[in-house]
């Protein structure tokens, strides 16, 4: 219990301690430290302070207790006895520190492998576009193979730790025997019982010093995790507090003065160069200009996100990652430390910096460009804008009032009100159940709900429909009355009743004023206003292309068909029954027959180590360990035992022979031990990294629905691929081999007790035996259902860990930090009160266990019984890995996509690929409504979502790619056709910059030409854009858009637009819009989104129906 306690608490102190922290802090974390940290770092740590530590005290107590007995009796035999000890402590002191060297260089090379699963597991969308299951696998069995390597470097020292130690309590049993013997032949020693009390008194220090090896070497490994914690905790948290109201008032002007930025990961690219402007307060600003002109960066500043008073720091690296780099990489490093950030950020004549910063943040309504939802109900996603307002503590009913209004405001109301459970309806990981534009409108809402001072809005309507936008702007209209409002956007139809524009290059300030007066120079804002220009003009001569309340299944078939066959392996999935720890474990066993010379080699160790000693204790294996071989050594020890019966000159002739024979045994522990360590450790470092990469693959591989599942969330299965195949490889270490060695050291204390006495041993045999069994078996049962217990907790709060800190910029501009933090909190006591009510039983199971043991003893006093209670020490680690077994079974065999029968490539077509739908009616598996209902028309592929992975912007250039297949030509022209190949050639490391983690280095726009480039690169016959422009500026998107009619030929190109300017050129323009009630079983709801209009840009803009007023909305000259 106290381990569970400590462990919850620095779950909690690291949480809590990171969202105290800068975000360039935040942002050069590995993608999956976090959740490695409070999963499985945790969890070593958990186990170097539970029963591990309890094991060190009891034999440090035992130590004390049994010299206390032995100087008591004879001080001389007591020290020459003792001689084992000071090599023991000088072997665990080269071991040990030796073992941890190794180990960290294994815990770097799994971090890694964890941070590539991290942001795969995020991105599974685009993975799946890009066909980059396979490369991510490589990547990831890369760092495996790299784990596996540094991994068996540790098999020869264990080896080495495990076969001098028992070598040297071999060799002091012999020379303990031997100098007891000569003292009782002087008359030194009166009685032989002295002789007796103090052996056994030594050898309970030994073997306690000998059982303190493995509490060690855990403890051991709970440091070394413990690094990752503070690596965090012992950070310095930025000070917080400052100035508030009445102090200050947040209804004033804001200034930036002469500000300089460049981020912490590109140092040496200034964003922002000497940039002056006001904001004036309770009015409208737009802030316009190319991506990458540092529009989000000045959001990013307002926030406190990042000050230009910090100093860059690189991120503290792990000693394995500080020896894999070299003298020049570490030079740069230092060049990196100097800021080039200048400048102030002024509310009036008050720096922001001296603000109170949770009251600051609670003054800004802040919507970003790709809005975040949190894994929970919609109502608590917009209530979460409620915290540090006013009405933070109001009643639930005010609450809920206070939401439907903001959604309403929103125009979020109108899709809310379709859903079957409303306001109450879950989201999703990240909103994946919901749309876009829903998302965004959620986001709105949640931002205007708490009435901000200052309202910013960063691309807040991109991803809106004409109408929504429409009606979502006279919304925003409305809010921003007397209100500071900052707007960034690239749709300029939103801005230009703003009641001031600044254009923005470079990070300088180029022109500003009204939409007017800008468009009156003529200057670069004109040439955007140009650049989006719509045309409103019918001809006469295009021919009449328009049809109303046409079913159309686009982009419902191919998805329509996945999903009905997901939801048949998804029924596969859940069927699969669970398997026992030995059957689960003898599949991988026998999976990796390859490995059999290891395995006849840990069968020979353990059965030339085949025993146990009574031991201190048989919750721990290497308790007992300490006297191996006992069937051999229960003969020499009763031999022993009866030189005292003898004298002169033949009781020391025998002692001598019988103590050699102790020492030959010594010799022969030694080999088997050395092979017992090596072999088994190699095959736990084979199993555990062969299984981490095939659960690996085997979650990357499963269909989309599945990630769609609460209980499937990034957070989740990153946490599972983190600790699973870690519970496996301890199981599999030198555990593996006690059982065996139990069960040859009961075949062979059966053997030799019927030889000594045969009646006894029937006695021994049949009365312990029987209830040492039911009392492990009885325990093994209640250890396997609260590991499971145990692990479905600490995966919930892993997973909503891993949500609030992946969702960090929001959780901070809401100033949920408190909020979160309680809420981890409260899932952590839950668990260890669970734990507690558990463990009042299970202490009662495990006493009883522990009892029944000594019992056996005091009735038989005969040892053979003892080794069945080593069965249950290896409970826990068994049902942890029982656990963890099943779940590698489970995601490995379970059904996922078969791509076997697809083709290699898209039949050829002159013009490009035809894709027809018909009839087609679909629905999420996760949601009750229709998307489509008897929808038909002709559509092709998809390019949407560009979240990034870590690395290079070549490797997310080329993702999906093989890179022998590419020339770096091939890659240029792509680039070149996004029009981002300038700005790559700008950066100082080209197209080896780091994009840094999904991306956060680069702009919206920027990182959207890099994916266009991406899909580029891929020549695809089928290329769907949605929303693909989205996030570029007129110039950037025009060029953009006339490369892709460049490359259009052969090509067929689907573009999904709100923008309507990138669609105008198009062939067939589809207008989709929501068609009719009706009924979806036993439900009342709408059919769906059907087709309402269809043809070319001017024959819908002759018609002047639904797509003319689309228009409309967005000319800018009306």
């Amino acid at each position: 219990m106290a381990g569970l306690r400590i462990s919850a608490r620095l779950r909690l102190a690291y949480v809590s301690a990171l969202f105290q922290q800068r975000i360039s802090f935040i942002d050069k974390l590995p993608v999956g430290r976090p959740t490695t940290t409070i999963t499985t770092s945790a969890n070593l740590i958990q186990a170097g302070i539970g029963d591990k530590l309890s094991i060190l005290v009891q034999s440090l107590t035992l130590v004390i207790a049994a010299y206390v007995v032995a100087f008591r009796y004879s001080w001389s035999l007591t020290l020459v006895s003792s001689s084992a000890l000071v090599f023991l402590l000088l072997l665990l002191s080269i071991t040990v520190p030796l073992f941890m060297k190794l180990q960290k260089k294994v815990d770097f090379a799994n971090e890694k492998a964890s941070s590539i699963a991290g942001e795969a597991l995020g991105t599974m969308r685009t993975i799946v576009a890009c066909g980059a299951e396979d490369r991510l696998g490589s990547r990831y069995a890369g760092w495996m193979a790299e784990a596996r390597r540094r991994g068996l470097r540790i098999s020869p020292v264990m080896g080495i730790h495990l076969s001098p130690l028992h070598f040297a309590l071999y060799c002091n049993f012999a020379l303990t025997f031997w100098f007891g013997i000569r003292q009782y032949s002087r008359g030194n020693v009166e009685d032989v019982g002295e002789v007796v009390i103090v052996i056994f008194s030594v050898l309970i220090v030994v073997s306690a010093v000998s059982s303190i090896a493995s509490p060690i070497m855990a403890i051991t490994k709970a440091i070394g995790a413990s690094e990752a914690f503070f690596e965090v905790l012992d950070k310095p948290s930025p000070s917080s507090s400052g100035l508030r109201e009445p102090e200050v008032s947040a209804t004033k002007d804001i200034k930036l003065n002469n500000v300089t930025f460049s981020y912490p990961s590109r140092p040496s690219v200034k964003v922002l160069n000497n940039l002056s402007l006001r904001i004036p307060a309770g009015k409208i600003t737009a802030l316009v200009g190319p991506s990458g002109c540092g529009k989000s960066t000045i959001v990013g500043l307002l926030e406190r996100w990042y000050q230009l008073d910090d100093v860059l720091e690189p991120l503290k690296i792990s000693t394995a990652e500080q020896n894999s780099k070299n003298s020049d990489e570490d030079q740069s490093v230092a060049v990196d430390t100097i800021a080039p950030n200048a400048g102030f950020i002024s509310l009036d004549t008050t720096n922001i910096i001296d603000l109170d910063l949770k009251w600051w943040r609670s003054q800004i309504g802040l919507v970003q460009q790709e809005p975040f939802c949190f894994n929970a109900s919609i109502y608590q996603n917009v209530s979460y804008g409620l915290f540090g307002s006013k009405w933070e503590n109001e009643d639930e009913t005010i609450k809920r009032q206070l939401v439907k209004e903001a959604c309403h405001e929103a125009f979020a109301d109108e899709f809310i009100d379709r859903l079957p459970q409303g306001y109450d309806t879950l989201v999703g990981e990240n909103g994946i159940k919901l749309s876009g534009g829903q998302r965004q409108r959620l986001a709105i809402a949640r931002s205007i709900i708490k009435r901000p001072a200052i309202l910013v809005l960063d691309e807040a309507t991109s991803s809106i429909d004409v109408r929504g936008e429409r009606i979502v702007q006279e919304a925003l209209d409305r809010v921003s009355k007397n209100r500071t409002t900052i707007t960034i956007a690239h749709r300029l139809s939103t801005i230009k009743k703003a009641d001031k524009i600044i254009l923005l290059k470079a990070g300088q300030a180029m022109e500003e004023g009204t939409h007017e007066e800008l468009l009156s120079l003529e200057g670069l804002y004109y040439d955007l206003v140009m650049n989006q220009q719509l045309e409103m003009e019918g001809d006469p001569s295009s021919p009449e292309r328009v049809e109303e309340d046409v079913s159309d299944p686009v982009l419902s078939k191919a998805i329509s068909e996945k999903r009905a066959e997901n939801d048949i392996l998804e029924v596969g999935e859940e069927s699969i029954k669970p398997k026992s720890l030995i059957n689960s474990v003898g599949l991988f066993l026998w999976e990796q027959r390859r490995l059999s010379l290891l395995y006849l080699s840990i069968i020979v160790g353990a059965a030339g180590c085949g025993g146990r000693h009574k031991g201190i204790s048989t919750r721990q294996p290497e308790t007992n360990l300490f006297v191996a071989g006992f069937s051999v050594q229960s003969f020499i020890f009763a031999h022993l035992i009866q030189t005292f019966q003898l004298t002169g000159s033949e009781l020391l002739n025998r002692a001598d022979f019988w103590a050699l024979m102790f020492f030959i045994l010594a010799i022969a522990v030694f080999f088997f031990y050395f092979l017992l360590g090596f072999s088994s450790v190699s095959v736990s470092t084979h199993i555990a990294t062969i299984y981490r990469q095939q659960y690996f693959e085997g979650i990357i591989h499963k269909p989309i629905p599945f990630f769609d599942k609460e209980e499937n969330s990034t957070g989740a299965l990153t946490a599972r691929l983190s600790s699973d195949p870690t519970q496996l490889q301890e199981l599999l270490g030198p555990y593996m081999a006690f059982p065996l060695i139990s069960l040859f050291n009961i075949i062979g204390c059966i053997a030799i007790s019927f030889a000594f006495g045969w009646k006894l041993t029937i006695v021994s045999v049949f009365s312990a035996y029987p209830i040492l069994i039911l009392a492990v078996f009885i325990r093994s049962r209640y250890e396997l259902r609260f590991e499971k217990l145990n692990n479905a907790v600490f995966a919930e709060s892993a997973q909503f860990a891993t949500e609030a800190i992946g969702a960090f910029r929001t959780v901070t501009s809401l100033t949920l930090e408190d909020s979160i933090n309680k809420r981890y909190s409260d899932l952590l006591q839950n668990q260890v009160r669970a734990a507690f009510l558990k463990a009042r039983h299970g202490c009662l199971v495990f006493a009883a266990a522990d009892s029944l043991d000594l019992g056996c003893m005091a009735l038989c006093f005969w040892y053979g019984g003892q080794a069945s209670g080593q069965f249950g020490s290896l409970t826990p680690n068994m049902a942890q890995a029982s656990e963890a077994a099943n779940r590698i079974i489970s995601l490995r065999t379970s059904p996922g996509h078969d791509d076997s029968k697809a083709p290699g490539s898209v039949v050829e077509l002159d013009g490009g690929a035809k894709i027809e739908f018909r009839s087609v009616s679909f629905k999420y598996p996760t949601r009750d409504l229709p998307v489509f209902k008897d929808l038909s028309f002709t559509v092709v592929g998809k390019l949407r979502s560009f979240p990034f992975s870590r690395g290079s912007i070549r490797d997310n250039v080329m993702l999906g790619v093989d890179p022998a297949t590419v020339t770096d030509e091939e890659v240029y022209q792509a680039c070149r056709d996004a029009e981002i190949h300038e700005f790559i050639q700008s950066l100082p490391d080209g197209y080896a910059t780091d994009v840094g983690n999904r991306g956060l280095s680069l702009s919206g726009g920027q990182k959207q030409r890099i994916s266009i480039a991406r899909a580029l690169l891929r020549n695809p016959q089928v290329l769907l854009l949605d929303e693909a422009t989205s996030s570029l500026d007129s110039e950037s998107e025009k060029l953009v858009q006339a490369a892709i009619e460049r490359t259009a030929k052969g090509r067929t190109i689907v573009v999904v637009a709100h923008r309507l300017a990138t669609v105008q050129n198009a062939d067939v323009i589809f207008v989709f819009g929501e068609l009719h009630t009706g009924r979806w079983g036993k439900r009342e709801c709408t059919k769906g989104s059907g087709i309402v209009e269809y043809g070319d840009h001017r024959s819908l803009i002759r018609r002047q129906g639904v797509y003319f007023e689309m228009c409309k909305s967005q000319a800018l000259d009306r």
